[in-house]
Formats: C-alpha cells, sequence, structure tokens
C-alpha cells in the first residue's frame, strides 16, 4: 500500500476503506515511511470532503489502536466520564468529577492544559498546592476505587496517531473540521477505558464553535463515535457567549467550584454541573440525585480526598496575584453580555493562559466577574477585576477587553445554559 494511493481517494472525494485507514494509520503513528507532507495532505482532504460515519468510526478506532487502551474492569464501580470542549470560566471538571464520585461511580479525568484563551483542568488543578497531575496506571486504579474520582495527565501512550496529527492539523489550516476534531477528542476519551461518557459541546463567541449548526454537527459525530465504539455517549450543547460562572483564571476557578461544592456559587455553574451530573450518572446506571448530592457536603469531601491522594493540600491556600485592577463602566444602564472571547483573551493577557504548550502559567492571574448580564450599573461602576503577577500585563488586557460587556437599555432574560441533550444523533 501506498501513501499517495490513499491520499488521492480521499482527494477524489471517496471512502477510505478499513485497509487503508488501518494501514495508514499504524504506519504514521510507529515510523518515519509516511512523511509529515503525506499525512498533511490527507488531512486537508478530510477537511475538504468529509468521512461518511462508518469510515470516521473506524479512523478514530484505528487512532485508538495506535496505543494503549486502559483497563478499568478490576474496578467494581460502573465508569464514566466527561469531556468538555472546552470555554471561558470551565472550572466544570473539579465539580463534577468528585460530584460522581460520590454518587458511585469512578470517573477517570484524563485532562489537559489550556492553550489561547480557553482554560485548561489541569492548570486549575495544579494551581492547588502540591497536586500532581501525573499517576501511574496503577495509582489511578487505587484511586478510582477507593475515592472514586481521579483528574490527572493524559498518557503518552494514548491515541499516540492523534498527537502526530493534531500537531500538523495546528499548522496547515485544517484544525476546524468536523471529523478530524470529533475523532481526536473521541480516541482519547475511548481509550481511557471508561464505559459511559457525556459531551459538554459549548457554542457561542467564547467557544470553538461559534455557531449552533456546527455544534450539534460535532456533537451528533462524538456520539456517533462512542456509540459504535460501544461506550454510553450523549451530549449536551451548551451556551459559552458570556463567561461561565464569575472567575476567570486557574486559583480563581477553583475558589469558584469550591464555593459550588459548600453548596454555594453562581447559578449557572451549578445548574451546568447539575445537568451534566444527572446525565452521567443516567448513563452509568446510577441510581442517585447529584443536585441532592451536592447540597449533602459529600462531594466536597471527595474533592478533598481526591486532592490529597495526589498530594496537594486545600488547607495550604491558594496563590493569589499582588496586583490588581478595576475595569468600570463606560456608561450607565443594562449588562448586555460579558464577552466569553474578549474576558478569555483579556486573562491570557494577563498571564492565566499560553500561546504555546511549553509556556508557563500564572496561578493567580484572571479576571473576576463584579457584575453579571442583566445587571443594572451606573458609569464609573466596576464591572471587572483584573489580577496579574506584573502590572505591565493589564494594558494589553484592557484592550481586549474593549467591548467586552456592552450596556444598553434593553431589559436581558437569562437564557438556560443547556441549548440542547442529544442521546440519539
Amino acid at each position: 500500500m501506498r501513501a499517495l494511493d490513499v491520499i488521492v481517494a480521499k482527494r477524489d472525494g471517496h471512502r477510505l476503506t478499513d485497509e487503508q485507514i488501518d494501514w495508514f494509520i499504524s504506519t504514521y503513528a510507529g515510523s518515519e515511511v509516511i512523511a509529515d507532507e503525506q499525512a498533511a495532505a490527507l488531512v486537508m482532504a478530510i477537511f475538504l470532503n468529509g468521512m461518511e460515519d462508518d469510515e470516521l468510526a473506524h479512523w478514530t478506532g484505528a487512532m485508538i489502536d495506535s496505543g494503549d487502551r486502559l483497563d478499568l474492569s478490576s474496578i467494581d464501580r460502573p465508569t464514566v466520564d466527561k469531556h468538555s470542549t472546552g470555554g471561558v470560566g470551565d472550572k466544570i471538571s473539579l465539580i463534577v468529577v468528585p460530584l460522581l464520585a460520590a454518587c458511585g461511580a469512578a470517573v477517570p479525568q484524563l485532562s489537559g492544559r489550556g492553550l489561547g484563551h480557553t482554560g485548561g483542568t489541569l492548570d486549575k488543578m495544579e494551581a492547588i498546592p502540591g497536586w500532581n497531575a501525573q499517576m501511574s496506571l496503577a495509582q489511578m486504579r487505587e484511586q478510582l476505587q477507593s475515592i472514586g474520582g481521579v483528574i490527572a495527565g493524559a498518557s503518552a501512550s494514548l491515541a499516540p496517531a492523534d498527537r502526530k496529527l493534531y500537531a500538523l492539523r495546528d499548522v496547515t489550516g485544517t484544525v476546524e473540521s468536523i471529523p478530524l476534531i470529533a475523532s481526536s477528542i473521541m480516541s482519547k476519551k475511548i481509550a481511557e477505558g471508561t464505559d459511559a461518557l457525556t459531551l459538554d459541546v459549548k457554542v457561542g463567541s467564547g467557544a470553538f464553535m461559534g455557531d449552533l449548526a456546527s455544534a450539534d454537527a460535532l456533537a451528533r459525530a462524538m456520539v456517533r463515535i462512542g456509540q459504535a465504539h460501544g461506550v454510553a455517549t450523549s451530549a449536551l450543547v451548551t451556551r459559552m457567549d458570556d463567561v461561565l460562572g464569575v472567575a476567570v483564571g486557574n486559583a480563581l476557578e477553583v475558589r469558584e467550584a469550591l464555593d459550588v461544592l459548600a453548596g454555594g456559587g453562581p447559578a449557572d455553574v451549578v445548574a451546568l454541573s447539575v445537568a451534566l451530573a444527572e446525565d452521567m450518572a443516567r448513563l452509568a446506571g446510577l441510581d442517585a440525585d447529584p443536585a441532592a448530592v451536592l447540597a449533602s457536603g459529600a462531594a466536597m469531601e471527595t474533592f478533598d480526598a481526591m486532592v490529597r491522594a495526589q498530594g496537594g493540600d486545600l488547607e495550604a491556600g491558594l496563590p493569589s496575584a499582588p496586583h490588581r485592577r478595576i475595569v468600570v463602566a463606560g456608561s450607565s444602564g443594562i449588562v448586555q453580555a460579558i464577552d466569553a472571547r474578549h474576558v478569555g483573551v483579556a486573562a491570557w493577557h494577563l498571564g492565566a493562559g499560553r500561546a504555546r504548550k511549553e509556556d508557563p502559567v500564572s496561578a493567580g492571574a484572571g479576571i473576576m466577574c463584579l457584575v453579571r448580564p442583566g445587571d443594572t450599573v451606573a458609569a464609573g461602576e466596576p464591572v471587572l477585576e483584573l489580577h496579574a503577577d506584573d502590572e505591565e500585563r493589564f494594558a494589553r488586557a484592557e484592550i481586549a477587553l474593549e467591548g467586552a460587556i456592552p450596556i444598553g437599555d434593553e431589559p436581558v432574560d437569562p437564557s438556560p445554559v443547556v441549548i440542547e441533550t442529544i442521546t440519539d444523533p
């Protein structure tokens, strides 16, 4: 078999055969026989011509087979996970993982780091003093069995083909392909070995998918892939036009997650956490009421146990940035929105995010939203509080925030955070 024949087949709009997919993925992942430029040509052909459902399911399976698949069969709890496509202020994993564990599930949340305007779960957790993201499989199994929840860094041995292909997509203008996004996400999640998966597919200005049609198509593609591979999968399409909650930034978001676990926190964060947890419990076959478990404090106890098991200490306190600056309302009226992308980019400039995977992040940097859409404000009233380690970062952040908080005369009715739930794609 030749790489050129596979490229030409997809270039001309044909369905790749199972044999072509298996050979191309395994060969590219395991050797230098297939050059990067050939792999780049194939992903561009997929970007332009798409993939059929069974073709995409097999492509994803080949990516899974390029590496290890975790065996969680020794755990006597039902296994379930969730995945978010990324947003601004999205600290939901820090709430949902211990919540489902407290409901009786085992949740193997293998997470990543933030890039650009969206934050990463590992960056948030690493704001907790002493917490360690790296775990062996044996440690992970033991923690899942004893506590029920793990948040850890994904092993390089899971779906290594995806790692190589993603690096190519990032530099060849092929990131925004629904088949390639879906297979990238699902290959890693299925390789985790979980029996069930709830997807949080975000749509809006702060999301990767800016329009509902694209978000719906991505959600359905991923649900089909999961179900084709024997993983009970559903998706919630959720809003990400406004910041989720009030905190954006690593330690700031940990504090907000702790507020929710303690029975408080912003209403939208609580609503989304409960909605995702209810769907996860359903898929896992649990007879549990996540809202009641959250209110009981059991999820907070589980989160503390998870943190301690990985070397962290919540009692040591969370880092805070030494410099703060207030942004005020430019006029009087009703806050129409708090644009998630503007705020996310500003938090990135403050040091909470990174432009490259190897860049460091500041644990204390970020933004606190002092108002919410629908609030009435007076000109000069504080609307945002910026946190940074370096005062020089404020100027670029303030530029990024121009237009982030439109103020008008129209009342703003709160929109439900969950737009649709997809169980049958």
